[in-house]
C-alpha cells in the first residue's frame, strides 16, 4: 500500500457560481461542472466544490492512485486491518473511490484517477484536447 499523491480537497459551498468564480480568479481551471458539484485544478492538484444539494460525500481530502487494482487491494488491506471502509464506487467522472475516516475522525477518500487525469465534462476542454 502506497499513497501516490494527495490529489484534492473537497469543501462545502453555499453558492456554486460564486465559489467557482472566486477559485477561477485565483487561476484554477474548471474541469468538471455539474449543478451539485464542480472540480477545479491547479497543476496536478484539485479542489472539489460540494454544493448544497450534493449528498454523496462531505468535506474530505483525497489520495489519488493511477492503478485501479491497487485501489481495490488497498480497500481489502484496510478492511483486513480492521478499518471501516465504505464500498468502492464508480463515479460519473470516470474515477472510482471509497471513503473512510482516519483514527482522528477526518474523512478521506482513496481515489482511482485514470492515467490521463480526471476527465472533463466541459465541451470546450474536449475541443482543445
Amino acid at each position: 500500500m502506497g499513497v501516490e499523491r494527495l490529489g484534492h480537497v473537497a469543501i462545502r459551498v453555499a453558492d456554486m457560481a460564486r465559489a467557482k468564480h472566486f477559485y477561477q480568479q485565483l487561476g484554477m481551471r474548471l474541469v468538471w461542472d455539474a449543478p451539485d458539484w464542480a472540480y477545479l485544478m491547479a497543476g496536478d492538484d484539485g479542489l472539489a466544490l460540494l454544493g448544497p444539494s450534493y449528498k454523496a460525500a462531505g468535506p474530505h481530502f483525497a489520495f489519488h492512485f493511477e492503478d485501479r487494482p491497487e485501489l481495490n487491494s488497498l480497500h481489502s488491506e484496510l478492511q483486513s486491518a480492521g478499518h471501516s471502509c465504505g464500498p468502492i464506487h464508480d463515479h460519473r467522472d470516470g474515477t472510482a473511490s471509497f471513503y473512510l475516516q482516519d483514527p482522528e475522525g477526518n474523512w478521506l477518500e482513496m481515489l482511482y484517477e485514470p492515467p490521463g487525469g480526471i476527465p472533463s465534462n466541459l465541451e470546450r476542454d474536449a475541443k482543445h484536447a
